[in-house]
């Protein structure tokens, strides 16, 4: 069998994405997204999978963006079913870089819920990116669903993610802020804050949030009272 100069180059680029120095496995994953051939999707998918530096993780992603999405759709569409949380986790950063729409029925309510954060800060990210008009709010319903869950910057993904759905999102946390799990209830209050005042930043708003529980608060104050006011501008009591 005739080996040509590009299979050579194709092994070449295959050995240095596997290659034990970070320095080199960046360098292929920019040549390859340099170059792009559709005899490296499958490669690129697969290092994406357990590939442990960041920065690489992001180039193999700039990589695959490069190509052709007939090529690299159906690749990433299989990998947000794997077993291994970080494959479902970059392939969905990469579905959300891509931002093909035929790539939305991918996006399950499972995904959206799965017990790994990292992957539901993904499917949340590529959700609202991907998601058609007429959805938007029922996706709103599925994320409020998860409110409270995680630590600081799975929380402030999850409200970024709803912010970015904009008035599709208010029903649905209107709800939320009447829930019995008082932390449900202060990250749907601080995050309708940051829905009608997006400058408050997420620290205030929190705590603006905790203050309303504390005091009984629910979707009323989430509303401004019924003022249009964003939750906080109303005057508070004195010595409270």
């Amino acid at each position: 069998m005739t080996v040509t100069g590009q299979d050579t180059d194709a092994r070449r680029a295959h050995r240095a994405l596997d290659d034990g120095r970070s320095s080199v496995r960046l360098r292929a994953a920019l040549a390859v997204g340099t170059a792009p051939d559709p005899r490296y999707v499958g490669k690129l998918v697969e290092r994406c999978a357990v590939e442990p530096e960041f920065f690489v993780r992001d180039m193999l992603t700039w990589a695959l963006t490069r190509h052709p999405v007939a090529v690299t759709l159906p690749a990433l569409l299989r990998e947000v079913g794997s077993q291994r949380a970080q494959a479902r986790s970059q392939a969905l950063h990469t579905l959300s870089k891509i931002g093909d729409r035929r790539a939305w029925p991918a996006i399950t309510p499972r995904l959206l819920a799965d017990p790994d954060d990292e992957v539901a800060r993904s499917a949340w990210r590529a959700a609202v990116l991907l998601v058609p008009e007429d959805e938007e709010a029922a996706l709103a319903t599925a994320l409020t669903a998860q409110l409270g869950r995680g630590g600081r910057e799975t929380r402030l993904s999850l409200s970024r993610a709803l912010v970015a759905l904009g008035e599709a999102a208010e029903p649905a946390l209107r709800e939320a802020a009447t829930a019995p799990d008082p932390g449900v209830r202060a990250h749907a209050l601080a995050t309708h804050r940051l829905l009608h005042d997006p400058d408050a930043g997420l620290e205030s708003a929190v705590e603006e949030a905790k203050r309303v529980v504390a005091l009984g608060g629910g979707a009323g104050r989430a509303a401004g009272g019924g003022s249009g006011r964003p939750p906080g501008d109303e005057p508070e009591h004195e010595g409270q």
